[in-house]
């Protein structure tokens, strides 16, 4: 049974989207939360395996609380999708950068969202193609980094460079071994490395550290 807590400061949105996860075989609400505090302590009461945060809460926004939980050790192993009304980029990149593992609008279709649900539990990032496009575009309109980055790609291989590089693009783990010519297992064991190598807490991570290591750039190359 997939545990899921729902911040959302609307009380009929919580009620409904509690409605919704509840009907669903496999998931089960644990606790509601109207502000992102709130979000913050019933996390640490319940310990969900996924959050649904809404972005604009009063107290503490969604962003913030979804940065405590990802970087408290008690609630760390909680994945957070976002929910938000609000199609903006800076949201997106916010999020992502503050553990979020998801990113989705409020009026995503009921049974995608409980796909989406399902899909972070399982410890895969949720980034759908259209919030996967706003995140290379906010990437190319920041200014090059006067100083080294923070984060390295030391001790990952030619290999897996490539594979992240797919990542960064958006492909599926099938569609990465199709464009390799590498079985799906194969491409799951370099998903696995990376990810352990590079401290990232899932697929949408990864996304992150090869835009902001240079890897990738989210400037078009002249071959695409």
């Amino acid at each position: 049974m997939i545990k899921v807590l729902i911040a959302d400061d609307q009380a009929l949105l919580r009620g409904s989207f509690r409605v919704l996860v509840d009907l669903a075989p496999d998931l089960a609400t644990v606790a509601e939360a109207g502000t992102g505090a709130e979000a913050v302590t019933l996390a640490r009461q319940h310990q969900p395996d996924v959050v649904l945060m809404d972005v604009r809460m009063p107290e503490m926004d969604g962003i913030e609380a979804t940065r405590r939980i990802c970087g408290d050790a008690a609630t760390a192993s909680a994945r957070v999708l976002i929910l938000t009304t609000f199609d903006l980029d800076e949201y997106v990149y916010a999020a992502l950068r503050a553990g979020a593992s998801g990113f989705l609008l409020k009026d995503t279709p009921p049974n995608d969202l409980l796909a989406a649900v399902r899909v972070v539990a399982a410890g895969e990032g949720l980034l759908a193609p259209s919030v996967t496009r706003r995140l290379i575009a906010e990437f190319a309109r920041r200014p090059e980094p006067a100083r080294p980055l923070p984060r390295r790609l030391d001790g990952v291989t030619d290999r897996e460079r490539e594979v992240l590089t797919l990542v960064a693009h958006g492909l599926s783990n099938v569609e990465i071994a199709e464009r390799l010519t590498l079985s799906l297992a194969t491409v799951k064991t370099h998903m696995s490395r990376l990810l352990s190598k590079l401290h990232a807490r899932d697929r949408a991570q990864l996304v992150i550290v090869a835009y902001e290591t240079g890897l990738v750039s989210a400037r078009p190359s002249s071959g695409s």
